[in-house]
C-alpha cells in the first residue's frame, strides 16, 4: 500500500533543518532508529550504501536517510562512513509526529523499534519497508 508523506522540515545535527520535500525529488532509502545507531542500525546503512553504490551510474537518483531519535548522533562514524547520508532528527516536535505517524507497525513492533530500511519514491510516497532478515539483494532488486 502507497502511503503519502507529509511535506516537513527536521532538525540536522548540524543545527541546521531539512528543506520541507527533502523525502521528494529522488527515490530515498530511510532507516529509522535511534540516533546512537546500534549494530543492527549500522548493517542496514550499510546495505543502504552498498545498493546505492550497486546502481553505477544510476545512484545519483537515489538518497539516503537516517531518521534518528533522541539528541545523539555519531558524527564521525557517519562522516566516516557514511558521508553520503543525510541525518534528521524525528522528535517529538508536530512534524516529526506527522511523519513518524504515516510509518506503519509490523506485529506489534513500531517504526522506530523495527530495524527496517524503507524505499520511498520521488513523489514522497512510502512504497516498501524491508526487515532485517529481508536477503540483502531485495533492496537494490527494487530500486533497479
Amino acid at each position: 500500500m502507497v502511503m503519502p508523506l507529509p511535506a516537513v522540515s527536521l532538525a540536522q545535527p548540524d543545527g541546521t533543518r531539512t528543506a520541507a520535500d527533502f523525502l521528494q525529488g529522488k527515490w530515498t532509502i530511510a532507516y529509522l532508529g535511534d540516533g546512537a545507531c546500534d549494530e543492527r542500525c549500522r548493517k542496514a546503512l550499510y546495505l543502504s550504501r552498498q545498493s546505492r553504490i550497486a546502481l553505477n551510474q544510476d545512484m545519483d537518483r537515489v538518497q539516503r536517510v537516517f531518521l534518528a531519535t533522541g539528541s545523539r548522533v555519531d558524527t564521525q562514524f557517519m562522516a566516516a562512513e557514511h558521508a553520503d547520508l543525510l541525518v534528521a532528527f524525528a522528535g517529538d516536535d508536530a512534524d516529526s509526529r506527522a511523519l513518524l505517524a504515516k510509518f506503519p507497525t509490523f506485529d506489534g513492533v513500531t517504526p522506530l523499534a523495527a530495524g527496517r530500511l524503507y524505499l520511498i519514491d520521488p513523489l514522497g510516497n512510502l512504497v516498501l519497508s524491508y526487515s532485517a532478515a529481508a536477503p540483502d539483494k531485495a533492496l537494490l532488486t527494487d530500486v533497479k
